[in-house]
């Protein structure tokens, strides 16, 4: 499977690791960065993760920042993502089988580098399950979604 992984500067350790991980997994992985710890800004790679995922770059994406919550809130904005923060192995791989989840987030401050391998290793593993009780939630996910899209006002120029 062809994996693409970011991080900002406070996931970029765990991102090394874990693309050394899927790596060895037999796993080919596109990483956009961040290429150090130096502060950087966290919606930069989540859009990187995300836009490589419907550019058809990458199948899955896995995104790193302290916490999650950031990196999620940021992908998420992106129409066809579905990312989800999970520090769990049963949310890692449900979130996969009954969401067709696309993007693994994590904080690599709340979790160690053990459990982020096991997380990975979930949520690499699980398949849609393509059962029709998920097939119909969402695709009122993907309602929602574009019917806000339809609704945004234009950019006004600054």
């Amino acid at each position: 499977m062809r994996i693409v992984i970011g991080a900002d500067h406070a996931g970029f350790t765990l991102k090394e690791d874990l693309a050394v991980q899927l790596r060895k997994l037999g796993h080919d992985v596109l990483d956009v960065g961040t290429h150090s710890a130096a502060a950087v800004d966290y919606p930069d790679f989540a859009e990187a993760v995300g836009k490589a995922i419907l550019e058809g770059r990458a199948e899955r994406g896995v995104l790193i920042c302290g916490s999650g919550v950031g990196a999620s809130v940021a992908v998420n904005k992106i129409p066809g993502i579905r990312a989800g923060i999970c520090h769990d192995t049963y949310s890692a791989h449900q979130g996969v089988e009954h969401d067709n989840m696309n993007v693994l987030v994590l904080g690599s401050r709340v979790i160690g580098t053990e459990l982020a391998h096991e997380l990975v290793r979930a949520y690499i593993a699980a398949k849609f399950s393509g059962e029709e009780r998920h097939v119909r939630r969402l695709a009122k996910v993907q309602s929602i979604e574009s019917r806000y899209l339809a609704a945004r006002p234009a950019p006004q120029p600054e």
